[in-house]
């Protein structure tokens, strides 16, 4: 029989409505209950597309005498994190103040009025690898909570009194020189490996914010270093196994140092970011390889992750059944098994392709990485680049464009083969932050390749569906989450900045004012919501829900960037557009909010580091004034975007709307078409040379 999360949308919690255990979702009801039992909580935090979060519930919570345990002695509480990431952070910090680490799915005890006394992740079935089982920790627990419950429930108070005084501040509120940037390029320059590209050993993570800060400092100071460490990075990433030769896309991280072996998992906040990064590094390396990474992993998220209204998914889970179990009842899932290949299977799919195919992409026949310590995928492949297009010519005897062919033959092949197994279970859940990230994604690459009416209408198609669907217009609040024709939960920080930062992007592609406008709309209600007047900055949450214990700010820009961080990024860009200095000074005290964790700290908050460098470098304002695609427009506006150009804005105006953009910019109100050709103008700080009209003396 189903249990309480039966009639959630979250994809998380209904993978686990038919578990044994009485689960119950986040809310009053399963609060009432602890309290009127005077049973402790144990709260489980995961998300869809988490590998050991599966496995926990394999080995734990589709266990019947586990089952027992828990509803006996507790009332327990499944929290999707993606959805509810204001509970997430609370006890992800109590779990990391305790333990010294955390991650997912994250276990830990509450007292009735959710104070935790007890944390910590992954717990196994039995002992081993020096974490206790599972059930003897619930045994332990209860005992505890039986017998010396006043000891338990005084350490909880004090545990929540040392996190509210952690959650209070972040040190030191003055604006950094470029000192600090300085500082921060050298921890960044000394934990960068120099052979293999990325920071530090394995795990490696793509961190897109580490990139945006290095290829602006490289612009700011003229230093191809950081330049030269992002594309050796990139093209570490795009030739090992963390990418998906076959499909596109890029896996979360790299288990190992050499980028060969991923976590399989893939995140639309990954996609987004990356895309910004290698379309921003074929700008700046003028490397044209980067751009086609970026296309490609456009086109996966365009096939694979768009949702028939327009947004984008969440996620694609890495565990699948294996193809060769299949007709197997009992056959559980397994990490890679959608991925991996046999030489005979890729033999059998390719034919004469096959040989240039397996020495391209180091196809073994007992199978090519040690990537399986438990022998699941005995003789299986890992795709990887292992060889070039003119070591497999002189191999292979064929000309290099034939390689080519041959190439493009057998992933189209491959592919097509590989949709015949089962594919891991997607995240069907749109949130409103990350679909921020892909608008953004989306609209840069309009601006930058060749492709970009397609892009710019697949970005225009997202917006419209989160303006039309995740933006509660009468209480003027975003909507976090939409899944089958529901939208809810009010949007935290995140969803704001976010969606802020990809409007930016799409008014710059699409020269359309209304995104703008909605921009400053959005941005004015983020500040009424979320900034701190004492300390400057922005909370996560309006501290209006009284279940979450602490109202924090992120001051980490990780895999997925601290709001403040793009918040700063978002008003110098509306500064740099409207002229109005306002945005300037709130950007500035939000910057020197972390003005601390900057001087000493960089590497933490590498996109706060990015507006950092951005507001010392001062702004640029390209604008061209032409017939929206007529010839000589493109033209100058394919100009302006050749080279890399971070510190700039760029619009495209139409003559014939000239006042709506005045209405936000009123700088331009006196641009004009010299002598009915498109124009360039290009101004720093709003004061402009003289106008283009000749693309090459314009770029």
């Amino acid at each position: 029989m189903p249990n309480r999360l039966a009639g959630q949308q979250s994809p998380y919690l209904l993978q686990h409505a038919n578990n044994p255990v009485d689960w119950q979702p986040w809310g009053e009801e399963a609060f009432a209950a602890a309290r009127a039992s005077q049973k402790p909580i144990f709260l489980s935090i995961g998300y869809a597309t988490c590998h050991w979060c599966h496995v926990m519930e394999r080995e734990s919570f589709e266990s019947i005498g586990v089952a027992r345990v828990l509803n006996e002695h507790f009332i327990s509480i499944k929290v999707d994190r993606e959805e509810r990431p204001d509970v997430d952070r609370v006890y992800m910090t109590f779990v990391q103040a305790t333990t010294g680490s955390g991650g997912w799915p994250m276990s830990v005890w509450l007292t009735p009025d959710l104070k935790p006394f007890y944390g910590g992740t992954y717990f196994p079935p039995t002992s081993q690898w020096g974490r206790p089982a599972f059930v003897d920790v619930l045994a332990e627990i209860a005992r505890a909570w039986r017998e010396d419950r006043v000891r338990v429930e005084k350490s909880a108070t004090e545990i929540v009194e040392r996190l509210t005084i952690m959650a209070r501040g972040q040190g030191p509120r003055a604006m950094p020189g470029e000192g600090a940037l300085a500082s921060t390029f050298r921890q960044f320059e000394q934990s960068f490996d120099t052979r293999r590209g990325g920071f530090g050993d394995a795990p490696k993570f793509p961190r897109p914010s580490e990139l945006a800060f290095l290829l602006r400092e490289s612009a700011r100071t003229g230093d191809a270093a950081g330049r030269d460490m992002v594309a050796q990075t990139l093209r570490s990433m795009a030739l090992g196994g963390m990418r998906d030769h076959i499909g596109g896309g890029f896996h979360r991280y790299s288990v190992d140092g050499n980028w060969r072996v991923p976590h399989f998992e893939k995140m639309l906040y990954d996609q987004a970011q990356l895309v910004l990064a290698y379309l921003e590094a074929s700008q700046a390396a003028e490397d044209p390889f980067f751009a086609q990474i970026a296309e490609d992993t456009l086109q996966y998220v365009e096939r694979d992750m768009t949702d028939g209204t327009g947004g984008f998914y969440s996620a694609e889970d890495a565990d699948s059944i294996p193809p060769d179990h299949v007709d197997d009842p009992h056959a559980h899932k397994m990490e890679g098994a959608f991925y991996v290949w046999g030489a005979d299977e890729v033999r059998a799919v390719l034919g004469a392709d096959a040989p240039v195919f397996e020495g391209r992409y180091g196809i073994l026949p007992n199978g090519n990485a040690p990537f399986d310590p438990q022998q699941e995928f005995v003789n299986k492949n890992l795709l990887h680049t292992a060889q070039s297009i003119a070591d497999l010519s002189r191999a292979s005897g064929l000309a290099p464009g034939e390689v080519a062919e041959s190439l493009l033959r057998s992933r189209q092949a491959m592919f097509e083969a590989r949709r015949t197994r089962p594919r891991p279970q997607r995240d069907d859940k749109v949130l409103t932050a990350w679909n921020g990230l892909m608008i953004a994604a989306f609209s840069r690459a309009a601006r930058v390749l060749e492709t970009g009416a397609r892009h710019l209408a697949t970005a225009i198609r997202a917006a419209s569906f989160v303006r039309d669907t995740m933006w509660d217009h009468d209480r003027r609040r975003l909507l976090r989450r939409y899944r089958s024709g529901d939208a809810a939960i009010d949007g935290y920080a995140e969803d704001y900045a976010f969606l802020i930062f990809g409007l930016l992007e799409l008014f710059q592609a699409s020269g359309d004012p209304g995104w703008l406008s909605w921009a400053r709309e959005l941005q004015a209600r983020q500040d009424e919501l979320f900034w701190d007047p004492i300390a400057g900055g922005w909370f996560s949450t309006t501290g209006e829900d009284p279940t979450v214990l602490l109202r924090m700010k992120e001051d980490y820009d990780g895999a997925e960037p601290s709001p403040t961080s793009v918040s700063a990024l978002n008003l110098l860009t509306l500064a740099h557009l409207t002229g109005e200095t306002a945005y300037s000074h709130i950007a500035a005290d939000a910057i020197a909010s972390f003005g601390g964790r900057l001087d000493s700290q960089g590497r933490a908050v590498p996109l706060m580091a990015a507006a950092l460098s951005t507001a010392l470098t001062g702004g640029e304002q390209i604008v061209v004034i032409g017939r929206r695609g007529a010839a000589d427009t493109v033209a100058l506006w394919q100009a302006a975007h050749r080279q890399f150009r971070p510190f700039a804005v760029a619009v495209l105006v139409d003559p014939d709307r000239t006042a709506e953009f005045a209405a936000h910019m009123p700088w331009v109100s006196s641009m004009t078409m010299t002598e009915g050709k498109a124009t360039a103008y290009v101004c720093r700080n709003f004061t402009c040379e003289r106008p283009f009209t000749d693309p090459g003396a314009f770029e």
